[in-house]
């Protein structure tokens, strides 16, 4: 009975293993945000990846630069488009994730923040917490146009601003 114990416990976390493995094999293949250079295991929480339907797939840290990247790719139709879940960091499909902008957490390259997350209860949960709306990747998408100026211009700023403490 112990080794039948210990046989399921090793398989259960065999296959935990594989599955987180598996979750993050985006990241060993796109470690890095293609457009501003952001760690994207860091970034987990609101890592994008974008698959293309000419088989190319591109890693991205955030909204802000998935919407970059689809700006930049008009000849190009996303096959898919997944965004890591705010609470799991699992990669999630972004088109029918529940969203959440604003709110009291900061944004990752922007100044209001757009987190996805797998349900409309954990969105809900999160805007009762920290403040925000719950709106559809549309409405998301269409916010991080509407931020692009804004969030560029704050961007470069606080890139000036490093570069003149490092002097």
């Amino acid at each position: 009975m112990k080794k039948l114990l210990v046989l399921c416990t090793l398989l259960l976390t065999c296959a935990t293993g594989i599955a987180v493995a598996m979750d993050q094999a985006d990241i060993a293949k796109h470690a890095s945000c293609q457009y501003c250079g952001m760690d994207r295991q860091k970034f987990a929480h609101s890592r994008m990846q974008i698959e293309y339907a000419d088989n190319s797939s591109v890693g991205l840290c955030s909204l802000h630069c998935a919407a970059l990247d689809l700006a930049n790719q008009l000849d190009k139709m996303p096959a898919a488009i997944k965004v890591g879940d705010y609470n799991s960091k699992e990669l999630i499909n972004a088109e029918t994730a529940a969203w959440v902008l604003g709110g009291k957490v900061k944004g990752v390259m922007t100044a209001r923040a757009k987190w996805a997350f797998a349900g409309r209860e954990e969105a809900m949960k999160f805007v009762a917490e920290n403040g925000g709306d719950v709106v559809d990747f549309e409405a998301a998408v269409n916010a991080a146009y509407q931020d692009m100026y804004q969030d560029t211009r704050m961007i470069r700023q606080k890139r000036q601003e490093m570069k003149k403490m490092k002097m």
